[in-house]
Order: C-alpha cells, then sequence, then structure tokens
C-alpha cells in the first residue's frame, strides 16, 4: 500500500557521517583569521563592491528605444 516505507535498503555510512556533520556544524564552529575574512568578504566587501558600481552607473545607459546606431550612453 501507498504510504509505507519500509527502510530495507542499508544506508551509505559516508553520507550517514556526512549528513551528521552538516547537522552539527554549529557545534564545531571556530572562528579563524580564514573563516572572519571568508565572513567578511561574503557580508561586508562584496555587497560594499555592488552598490558602489550600482551607484556609479545608475541611469548612464538606456537600452530601451534604442534604433541600430543610435549611442548607449546617456552622458
Amino acid at each position: 500500500m501507498a504510504g509505507h516505507h519500509n527502510h530495507a535498503l542499508a544506508m551509505d555510512p559516508a553520507l550517514v557521517k556526512y549528513n551528521n556533520m552538516h547537522m552539527n556544524r554549529h557545534k564545531y564552529f571556530r572562528w579563524t583569521g580564514r573563516t572572519a575574512r571568508i565572513t567578511f568578504a561574503y557580508v561586508v566587501a562584496f555587497p560594499a563592491l555592488i552598490g558602489y558600481l550600482a551607484y556609479t552607473t545608475d541611469g548612464k545607459w538606456d537600452f530601451r528605444g534604442k534604433k541600430r546606431g543610435d549611442p548607449i550612453k546617456e552622458f
């Protein structure tokens, strides 16, 4: 019948170990120089770079209503 799951298959020990490590990762995490640099890069540096690029290029290009040969730059 549908809905009855019989776990007759053997679990792969490597996958079980990986799953346990993944579920308990917060217990074994430590701040090191490497993890601090990676966190800074993903939380501060990369968003700041994208924000700066978006701010400096805002309104400089307009792709709508252009004909062949018209310049893309608006400045």
